[in-house]
C-alpha cells in the first residue's frame, strides 16, 4: 500500500519560508503527476501547485512565491513557499496520480502563519 508522508510544517511569521516535504513509501508504478493542496480553516481544501515530468503549474495566489520540484529518484515532491501571507494558513496535503491510473492522499502538514 502506498503511503505519502509529509513533512516541513510549522509556525513562521508573515514574510518567512518553509520548504515542505513528500515521500511516497513505496510506489506501484511510475508517478505521472505531483500536487499539492491546501486547506485553511473554515474552507474547503484547494489546489495550490502540480509538477508533471516536464511542467509545472501554480495557482494564483501563490504564482510567484512558490516553487514546486521533484525527486523522481527519492519519490519525493517538494514545496518551497517564500514571502509567506497569514492566507497561506492551512494543513497541506500532497496527491500523486501513478500511471496505473491510481492516486493517493498524504494526511497532511499543518503551516501557520502569524502577523
Amino acid at each position: 500500500q502506498v503511503q505519502l508522508v509529509e513533512s516541513g510544517g510549522g509556525l513562521v511569521q508573515t514574510g518567512g519560508s518553509l520548504r515542505l516535504s513528500c515521500a511516497a513509501t513505496t510506489t506501484t508504478s511510475s508517478i505521472n503527476t505531483m500536487d499539492w493542496y491546501r486547506q485553511a480553516p473554515g474552507k474547503e481544501r484547494e489546489w495550490v501547485a502540480r509538477v508533471t515530468q516536464y511542467t509545472t503549474a501554480y495557482a494564483d495566489p501563490v504564482k510567484g512565491r512558490f516553487t514546486i520540484s521533484r525527486d523522481n529518484a527519492k519519490a519525493t515532491v517538494y514545496l518551497q513557499m517564500n514571502s509567506l501571507k497569514p492566507e497561506d494558513t492551512g494543513v497541506y496535503y500532497c496527491r500523486f496520480w501513478f500511471s496505473d491510473n491510481s492516486n493517493y492522499w498524504g494526511k497532511g502538514t499543518l503551516v501557520t502563519v502569524s502577523l
